[in-house]
């Protein structure tokens, strides 16, 4: 049995639409688990960037099933035109190549609208949501009275559930001082899209898993957002709305977790953050911009400045223990070319005491600072470099640093958008 995941190990945006576009050349299925389309995954492909926010990244090659798994929100109006910008870009989408589960919960405006309207009313104590109506979706579920893909296609029961849920929404907007919705108004809004979902429409897309993996296909899972965006063990709350890391991909998919054999770790040379919470080793000063301007560190989705600083391996360390992380794989290694030495941080100063694990309290984070270790940098230019044996020593040496620390083997490495700029310590997914 083959299935793997892809987990971001960070906040998020470390890099995992590379990772999963290149290891999906080498899958049968790629599955999306969790997460909505505030998360963007940027490729780079034969020089044209693509950013993907709910469809796989497989779909960018032949003969592979994608699938939206359970776990997931959908903003079926953001797939429609994420349909129609694959299809554009000559990625024929085919009921062969595209899986929709049909209990996966769908976005509707209402839910935007409250969302929206929920983070400005925080003023300087916003979240950093990406104002997506994911939360709201999220809320619906796990109070029972969501709206699911499937049930698009029974008019009695969307209109019935319309009403149920409109009323409690409408009230939340009117004290928002917002617009409200009418059960007409959001039917034709979503009958409007019913031909750009139906064909992929999929009853138990974990049975296809299952019976994917069992026959000996390699079946690959990518997250969205990072560990530490975990509504459930990240910064909370400045986290997403739903479980980020490795063991959510079998709660959302349906299958159990004896069929995962391995868990990609993907991150950054250094550190970002997109949006408000803590960030322990965060530079606010003009290295921090280089960082920032050099790694053309802007969210995918939003479009907004990623917060940047040292790697911190401190929460590198509770990623990789929550995950079960069995591989890393290092993303941006280039950016740090130029640099006369490179900081790491190693552990964390809380109330004057050293602290090697990451804490459990937002006021803790809050409070962290960091400790850190300075390596040697390198001049050279890595965006050229083909081989392993190509890296400056000090290159070398900084990974190793890493994956020593972290005790886990580093097996990818980065250095530039590319898919040819991808250096692999071992092979995953090799035939």
């Amino acid at each position: 049995m083959s299935g793997l995941i892809v987990i971001g190990a960070q906040w998020g945006d470390e890099g995992k639409g590379k990772i999963v576009d290149v290891l999906a050349e080498r899958s049968d299925f790629v599955v999306r688990f969790q997460g909505g389309a505030n998360a963007g995954h940027t490729l780079v492909v034969n020089g044209k960037k693509v950013v993907l926010h709910l469809i796989p990244s497989g779909i960018l090659h032949e003969n592979k099933t994608c699938v939206i798994a359970s776990g997931t929100v959908i903003d079926i109006e953001a797939l429609q035109k994420e349909l129609q910008t694959v299809t554009e870009l000559g990625y024929l989408v085919s009921s062969k190549q595209l899986q929709i589960s049909s209990t996966a919960t769908v976005i509707f405006p209402f839910h935007k609208a409250l969302d929206q309207a929920r983070e400005s009313s925080l003023g300087e104590n916003k979240i950093g949501t990406t104002g997506r109506g994911i939360g709201p979706a999220y809320e619906d579920h796990a109070a029972r009275k969501a709206i699911l893909v499937g049930d698009l296609f029974d008019l009695d029961v969307l209109k019935a559930k319309l009403k149920s849920i409109l009323e409690e929404k409408n009230a939340l907007l009117k004290y928002y001082k917002q617009e409200q919705f009418t059960v007409k108004q959001m039917m034709e809004w979503a009958q409007s899209y019913l031909q750009s979902v139906e064909p992929y429409l999929t009853p138990d897309v974990g049975f296809n898993i299952y019976r994917a993996i069992k026959t000996g296909k390699r079946v690959l899972f990518e997250g969205a957002q990072g560990t530490l965006l975990d509504v459930y063990h990240g910064t909370y709350p400045y986290v997403t709305s739903s479980s980020t890391i490795a063991g959510s991909a079998c709660t959302s998919t349906g299958i159990g977790p004896n069929m995962i054999t391995d868990v990609i770790g993907v991150f950054k040379a250094y550190a970002t953050r997109v949006g408000s919470g803590p960030f322990p080793s965060e530079l606010k000063d003009d290295l921090g911009d280089y960082l920032q301007t050099k790694g053309f560190e802007f969210g995918a989705t939003t479009g907004r400045k990623r917060r940047c600083g040292w790697l911190d391996l401190v929460a590198m360390k509770y990623a990789t223990r929550l995950n079960g992380i069995t591989h890393l794989a290092l993303m941006k290694l280039d950016v740090l070319s130029g640099l006369d030495k490179i900081g790491v941080c190693v552990s964390y100063e809380i109330n004057g005491k050293a602290v090697h694990e990451a804490p459990t309290k937002l006021s803790d984070w809050e409070k962290a600072k960091p400790i850190i270790e300075f390596l040697p940098g390198w001049k050279e230019d890595l965006t050229q470099v083909s081989s392993l044996k190509d890296l400056p020593r000090n290159a070398t040496l900084y990974i190793d640093f890493i994956s020593k620390h972290l005790g886990v083997p580093i097996d990818v490495i980065s250095v530039g958008p590319g898919r040819e700029q991808t250096l692999w310590v071992k092979p995953l997914f090799a035939n």
